[in-house]
């Protein structure tokens, strides 16, 4: 966008395309914000079916209402270069070493040279190197750790099993030549090495096997809500997007979209050479959503409903009803945000009554219906 726009842009990053470890899930509000991803058939695969698994081996399969297009991190980072490239963005395959100067005029260390800017965008991940020279280091209590298994084989199964004792699940995501699978977890809550375990022995359940996988681990941010209140994204000469700015839902450590998104806003900001507009943009659209994420995590994680965990109850309704499952759907659709959620689940409350009565009142001897014709 800022190349399109006429600045000349120079991009750095040392490992080009690289397959990075997580699911490489995009939901149906990102292909329909960016239709390029969605015409990238070739390198996605689009998924429909979904099974959740609760932490006492409750499961319930249901149909996406719309598709999930599942990348190979390999295959959407040189999607995405590519484009840029193709605009006409300066590519350097370097690794930058020290920033130094200030608004205007920004000088860039790489082993091989140092490069003079006007603006610096800081898209480096939760582990930035240079966060901290802008503003303080992510705290380990806003970050998350994540460890898994690139998985040689196919499946057409969105799986994710919550666990217990764990504010975090076990994912599986088919990618078009082999299956991502992982654990995430909160930092300090579990060990890594027990998660890895964990993770192997429900692969292991699961009949998934681990010949010729590749292993790997990975951190990503998912800030409380005093994080967020306080959190800055962009100061004189520079902003943040993506991971280093920590945009990154708290509940389900999806970042991809607001990744994309973030970077959109902040391309139109500098274009407009109104840069304070990214922070007020993220104010209206992004950051209300994290907020109450970040408020709903502990209580989706660890929460108690009728006597019953939050987890539990979650995946028997979307075991036993349509409109539950229907809003699933949509949750992984990303088209059914968190604001708006209660005022959804009071409205369809009529119909899980009527849902349950008729499941109460089938006719003895009379064969049930499926629950869902695509289990």
């Amino acid at each position: 966008m800022l190349a399109a726009g006429g600045r000349e842009v120079l991009l750095f990053d040392e490992k080009l395309a690289w397959e990075k470890p997580c699911g490489g899930g995009l939901t149906h509000k990102a292909l329909i914000q960016y239709p390029f991803l969605g015409e990238a058939r070739a390198e996605s695969k689009f998924i429909v079916n979904c099974e959740l698994v609760s932490p006492a081996g409750r499961r319930a399969r249901f149909e996406l209402r719309h598709p999930l297009a599942i990348f190979s991190r390999l295959a959407l980072n040189g999607l995405l270069l590519e484009r840029a490239l193709r605009t006409g963005v300066e590519l350097r395959k370097e690794r930058v070493i020290r920033i130094s100067g200030t608004d205007g005029d920004w000088h860039l260390t790489t082993p091989n040279a140092e490069y003079r800017a006007t603006c610096l965008v800081l898209a480096a991940g939760a582990r930035n190197p240079f966060r901290g020279q802008f503003l303080s280091p992510i705290s380990p209590d806003d970050l998350m750790v994540t460890a898994g298994y690139f998985i040689p084989g196919h499946s057409s199964l969105v799986q994710i099993q919550f666990l217990k004792e764990i504010t975090g699940y076990i994912w599986v995501f088919p990618r078009t030549d082999h299956v991502s699978a992982g654990i995430v977890a909160k930092i300090g809550e579990t060990p890594t090495a027990e998660l890895r375990r964990r993770l192997e022995q429900w692969l292991g359940e699961n009949d998934f096997s681990l010949e010729g996988a590749r292993f790997y681990s990975h951190i990503l941010p998912a800030f409380r809500t005093q994080t967020l209140d306080q959190m800055e994204v962009c100061g004189e000469g520079w902003t943040m997007i993506g991971d280093s700015a920590g945009l990154v839902d708290p509940i389900t450590g999806e970042g991809l979209y607001y990744a994309l998104r973030s970077a959109e806003l902040c391309a139109e900001a500098l274009l407009a050479e109104q840069p304070t507009q990214y922070r007020e943009r993220l104010q209206e659209e992004i950051l209300p959503e994290l907020k109450l994420a970040a408020r709903l995590a502990q209580r989706f994680y660890t929460g108690q409903i009728f006597g019953e965990s939050v987890l539990e109850g979650m995946v028997a309704l979307t075991q036993q009803s349509e409109s539950i499952r229907n809003l699933m759907s949509d949750l992984f659709a990303g088209s059914q945000g968190y604001r708006d959620l209660p005022s959804r689940l009071l409205r369809i409350v009529p119909s899980l009554m009527t849902e349950g009565l008729a499941s109460t009142l089938r006719f003895p001897g009379k064969p049930a219906e499926p629950i869902n014709n695509h289990s």
